[in-house]
């Protein structure tokens, strides 16, 4: 299963630009609802952890989740419960942790069934489908990272990957948010970091948007807004779209306002 690969490199990705840095480096907010670099690490292990006991089995996948959940219910932010599973886990302890699960994680999923139906937070969704999310989770707080760094990101053409997610979720965005779902699909065209045209729907559409496929992996994971990218949008529906574009589980979520999630420039 490609995707399992590709979720392998991206973690790699973003423990290659950690792995030296001082302890002190995870206490950096990030430009993400100030989130410290330790809380998007822990996000991503605990989800990771998540994902990796849903492949095992669904008792256990229950007993993890049903921990947070109850969290939640009891009104705790996600941020709260995540601090409450992590306890005092934190700093190159929980880097540690994550960077050995995510490979545990890859490869677990790399010898799987990929059409093996998988419990989720939300829907049951395919093995594919759940190691897929793990990257665009990966690499959309990935960002985070690079960003409070200073760091310009490699592009690379597995972002097809979070490309698809964000095209496949269009009726998502709009059934998440309770507003009926408009008909046609907008025509996508993306142009890839190795310079393919990636193309989804039907060419004949009213509504259509082209451009950059990096700046629509930005977009529908909500790391830019769009008005911060070179995206062309023709027609209503492709620009109410990209307005509430949301490729990732959970309640309605707002892209970052304009100008706001940017990468920070090194001191001189």
């Amino acid at each position: 299963m490609q995707q399992a690969h590709d979720y392998l490199a991206e973690a790699s990705e973003l423990a290659n630009i950690l792995a030296n840095q001082p302890e002190s480096i995870f206490a950096q907010t990030t430009l993400f609802k100030s989130w410290t670099i330790n809380d998007v690490i822990g996000h991503l292990y605990m989800f990771d952890v998540a994902a990796l006991k849903t492949l095992q089995s669904v008792d256990e996948f229950d007993e993890f989740y049903t921990q947070i959940s109850e969290r939640l219910d009891q009104g705790m932010s996600l941020l709260e419960s995540q601090h409450s599973y992590l306890q005092d886990l934190s700093g190159k302890r929980l880097f540690s942790k994550w960077q050995k699960n995510s490979q545990k994680l890859g490869e677990a999923y790399a010898k799987s069934d990929p059409k093996k139906r998988l419990k989720w937070v939300g829907p049951d969704m395919s093995a594919m489908s759940s190691i897929t999310a793990r990257q665009m989770e990966t690499w959309a707080h990935g960002q985070e990272v690079f960003d409070a760094l200073g760091i310009p990101r490699p592009t690379h053409d597995r972002i097809k990957n979070i490309c698809h997610l964000g095209v496949v979720t269009f009726g998502w965005s709009f059934q998440n948010r309770q507003i009926a779902v408009p008909q046609p699909e907008p025509y996508v065209s993306l142009k890839a970091p190795s310079g393919k045209i990636w193309e989804w729907n039907n060419p004949a559409s009213p509504y259509s948007l082209k451009g950059d496929a990096l700046d629509f992996a930005t977009v529908v994971t909500q790391v830019r807004n769009i008005k911060d990218t070179n995206l062309k949008i023709e027609g209503q529906v492709a620009k109410q779209w990209m307005e509430i574009a949301q490729c990732f589980a959970g309640k309605p979520e707002n892209p970052p306002l304009q100008g706001t999630r940017f990468i920070k420039q090194k001191p001189i």
